[in-house]
């Protein structure tokens, strides 16, 4: 079963990893050598985000370098736009209460 994004981002060193080719891309081995973790190991964690197209892969020569894909993470951040106006009305709603309480007070 193909991995989910919310699967992919559950993870921390995931997260880390996404990081960190957001400013540079990076080889697998090069990946391993700021986790304290083993190559295979990074690459399993690789393995899930490329399955996810949050990052993509790009031979040069011998060495596969993995790019961060913003494209994905804009899909994302506009499937999670739908519920950001929710979340600020609800936190207006709970700022006005508690300012509300506190002037009672």
């Amino acid at each position: 079963m193909k991995p989910d994004i919310f699967q992919a981002i559950a993870d921390p060193t995931r997260r880390a990893i996404l990081t960190l080719i957001a400013i540079q891309a990076l080889t697998p081995n090069a990946m391993a050598e700021k986790f304290d973790m083993s190559r295979q190991a990074v690459s399993k964690h690789i393995k899930v985000l490329n399955e996810c197209e949050l990052i993509r892969p790009e031979q040069s020569g011998r060495e596969i370098y993995y790019h961060f894909n913003a494209k994905k993470m804009i899909e994302f951040d506009h499937w999670l736009a739908q519920f950001r106006q929710n979340w600020e009305t609800q936190f207006n709603q709970l700022d006005h209460l508690l300012t509300t309480i506190k002037e009672e007070k």
